[in-house]
């Protein structure tokens, strides 16, 4: 599944050819939906912003196209002329000018006014956004000591988008092994220099997938590993997520994959070790 930094770039293309150009046609395949396709059309987009894994496009008249990708969805922009053919199942289709953006196989799709946007679940249920630019490693800090927080396993915290919005399995995995913190780890078991590092990490590697394109590594460490013949995005993207049994860049111990709430957790045993 996408995770926070993906959809960021994605609302952002979005952003760039629908915000502020009216929406000449919308059609839903959903039949529920197909009642707002005339309250949408002729409107003008005011915004297109993320919620978590989400995309919330508004509208001038006080509506907004609320879509998850969920695994399987895909957003499409191209022009009218260039439709691809595809076997995947269109859902909504915008047209603005010479623009048209595509959703393809999401089944989360929803139209709501602002005025129910905080009774939404999913909306009213989300922590700050990591990439919003408006939370503080001090902010996580603090949730991370909160009662509400502070005594579950970090692993199984940092994908709850209830503690904050964006972060799931990769960004999770990669987050612990930077902040050097054993995924069976409880905040209530750091010290501060610990929650700091950790928070501080949430910020810092959450901001460079997104500007990377999911490549978490630093520059220096993707520099080395091309050098070194590792040139394909995979090879040098990540330093522990999907390198089971691999040698860690830093101590050379081979990579651990385990298994958290059904999802695969990948840590170096030996700079994250427990306790």
């Amino acid at each position: 599944m996408p995770e926070g930094p993906e959809i960021k770039r994605i609302a952002d293309s979005l952003d760039a050819v629908l915000t502020g150009n009216y929406i000449d046609e919308i059609k839903f395949s959903f039949p529920h939906l197909k009642r707002y396709e005339t309250l949408l059309s002729s409107r003008k987009v005011t915004s297109v912003a993320t919620r978590g894994k989400a995309i919330l496009t508004a509208f001038d008249n006080g509506w907004n196209l609320f879509t998850h990708n969920q695994l399987y969805g895909r957003w499409l922009i191209t022009t009218p002329e260039e439709i691809p053919i595809t076997n995947r199942k269109l859902r909504v289709s915008l047209k603005a000018g010479n623009h048209i953006a595509l959703l393809y196989s999401a089944s989360t799709i929803e139209v709501l006014h602002d005025t129910d946007l905080q009774n939404n679940c999913f909306l009213s249920s989300l922590g700050p956004e990591v990439l919003s630019g408006e939370i503080s490693a001090g902010t996580i800090v603090k949730r991370l000591q909160s009662k509400k927080f502070r005594n579950r396993r970090i692993s199984n915290l940092l994908i709850d988008q209830k503690f904050v919005a964006g972060i799931g399995t990769y960004l999770c995995a990669e987050i612990l092994f930077f902040a050097r913190l054993h995924p069976g780890t409880k905040p209530s078991k750091c010290n501060n220099h610990q929650l700091w590092s950790l928070a501080s990490q949430i910020l810092k590697l959450t901001r460079r997938s997104y500007v990377t394109g999911g490549i978490t590594n630093p520059p220096y460490l993707v520099k080395r590993l091309q050098k070194k013949g590792k040139t394909l995005r995979e090879e040098h993207r990540f330093s522990v997520y999907r390198r089971a049994s691999e040698r860690c860049y830093v101590c050379s111990s081979r990579i651990y994959r385990s298994n958290v709430g059904g999802r695969p957790m990948f840590h170096c045993p030996c700079c994250q070790a427990q306790g």
